[in-house]
């Protein structure tokens, strides 16, 4: 359980997600990590180039920063505190509590991410130079897949987790390995006693 409360730590090492834009006009695709504080370019300058290419569709400007970037900090820094302390008390079943906790948190966490892509590629500016419509009339989206691949125009749009995310899960496995081991012990002592 201590192990796994250092593990989440790495979100702060390395990036928690990566998007890719693959075009013929760029033989080095554009890319923009995200880290649980900050946004950061793949290669130099991509994240200035994906706001210059997106200002023409009506896009609005990646930020420097958003509110989550400080939320999402002082919550697994304070998971990781809750779950050194948890691991030092022993008692497995708050393991489990952990656990729930960081999953509902995670979940929390990926729908924030895509109600902030959806506005991203959704909410555009009406005075934009350029606009598409789908075949229907309606004004195009341009919202990165939140997990996956998708072409969008003539791009190809790639979502994916990184390190950091892997970090994550890894803290999350080794606090359910934390419960099972500590319950079967439980269940060993009791038996035990019983004998």
């Amino acid at each position: 359980m201590l192990l796994a409360s250092l593990s989440i730590l790495g979100l702060f090492l390395f990036p928690l997600w990566n998007i890719t834009l693959e075009a013929p006009q760029y033989p080095i695709p554009l890319g923009m990590d995200i880290y649980i504080n900050d946004f950061a370019d793949a290669n130099p300058h991509d994240i200035k180039n994906i706001n210059l290419m997106n200002h023409y569709v009506g896009m609005k400007y990646i930020p420097e920063s958003i509110p989550e970037f400080k939320i999402f900090p002082a919550v697994i820094i304070t998971m990781s505190i809750l779950g050194l302390l948890i691991g030092l008390k022993g008692n497995y079943k708050w393991f489990l509590g952990w656990l729930i906790v960081m999953l509902i948190l995670s979940g929390a966490g990926i729908y924030d991410f895509y109600l902030w892509e959806h506005d991203y590629g959704h909410n555009l500016d009406p005075k934009a130079i350029m606009k598409f419509t789908n075949p229907d009339g309606s004004i195009m989206g341009f919202q990165p897949p939140l997990f996956g691949s998708k072409d969008i125009l003539n791009f190809r749009a790639h979502s994916y987790p990184q390190l950091g995310a892997y970090f994550l899960a890894f803290g999350m496995f080794l606090s359910f390995i934390a419960f099972w081991l500590g319950k079967k012990e439980k269940a060993k002592t009791l038996n035990n006693e019983s004998n």
